[in-house]
């Protein structure tokens, strides 16, 4: 794999936690001949000025080789999304409570250092996405789309159907669609199924179902996927964790599957299965 010597680097919102990491990246990036880039949001928050030889602003004039994330989850689901379709693999050091999507612990850096990273010393791991059809265009989902009854508004009314056919509709406060990637995340703490990364199609599952009945499902992965809302109050849309908009009485959102959308590191022999036993066992212990 080449070398990268033009790196982007996201972090989440607490610079003080990401701080002692982001002075090693630097050095880091000063031996190995690499340059940072950070836009203009990421400079104000570490008080960075560009232009001292390692950091510089906005995206490299030819394209990333690289994106290093310090954050968790949320910070490292942005990098996916925004070099979505791309060549570009996301490497990242967790820095949040469960960090299922990232390539390394804060205390691994001595062994799996920045230098492995800009080396391209590392496994890259194809993910899927979800493509949603809005009103706005596009939008694109690493982990999960989820909907929700309004804050404080009556129990929703979902219905949801595949290839055209009407599957189920029940009343609850929502309903996700995941990817196999976010199967560990939203769709988990609903009992839904944990689908192994390699597994395509998409997971459906209820949000509180006043049901007896309601049972999860995994759609195939050309099959196209529609959610309706049969209530009578509007339901709120996110991806991945992020509000963009709402659905109507009456209106209805289709979802569809999309192989190969996003490149994360991470480091051989870091199966699914282990990392499944790493991160949820260290939760239970």
């Amino acid at each position: 794999m080449s070398v990268a010597r033009a790196v982007t680097v996201m972090t989440h919102s607490r610079p003080r936690e990401v701080a002692p990491s982001l002075q090693r990246l630097m050095a880091a990036a000063r031996s190995s001949d690499v340059a940072l880039h950070f836009d203009d949001g990421e400079l104000r928050k570490h008080g960075l000025t560009a232009g001292d030889g390692v950091v510089a602003a906005g995206e490299p004039p030819g394209g990333a080789g690289l994106c290093i994330v310090l954050g968790g989850d949320g910070t490292i689901l942005g990098a996916l999304r925004r070099y979505a379709r791309s060549a570009v693999p996301v490497f990242a050091v967790n820095f949040g409570e469960v960090g299922f999507l990232a390539t390394i612990e804060p205390r691994d850096l001595e062994v799996h250092g920045f230098e492995r990273a800009f080396a391209g010393d590392f496994e890259e791991l194809l993910l899927p996405a979800i493509s949603v059809d809005t009103g706005a265009g596009r939008l694109t989902a690493i982990n999960d789309v989820s909907f929700q009854r309004l804050v404080g508004g009556r129990v929703a009314q979902l219905a949801y159907g595949v290839e055209g056919e009407e599957v189920g509709s029940v009343r609850c406060d929502g309903l996700v669609v995941c990817t196999a990637a976010g199967s560990t995340g939203y769709n988990l703490a609903n009992g839904g199924p944990v689908m192994a990364w390699g597994v395509e199609g998409l997971g459906v599952s209820f949000i509180a179902p006043h049901s007896l009945t309601a049972r999860a499902l995994v759609v195939a992965p050309g099959d196209a996927l529609s959610v309706s809302n049969r209530g009578r109050d509007a339901v709120d849309v996110s991806l991945d964790g992020r509000p963009v908009c709402q659905i109507e009485p009456g209106d209805e959102l289709h979802a569809h599957f999309e192989a190969g959308v996003a490149r994360l590191a991470q480091l051989p022999g870091w199966s699914f299965y282990r990392r499944l036993r790493t991160k949820f066992g260290r939760l239970s212990s």
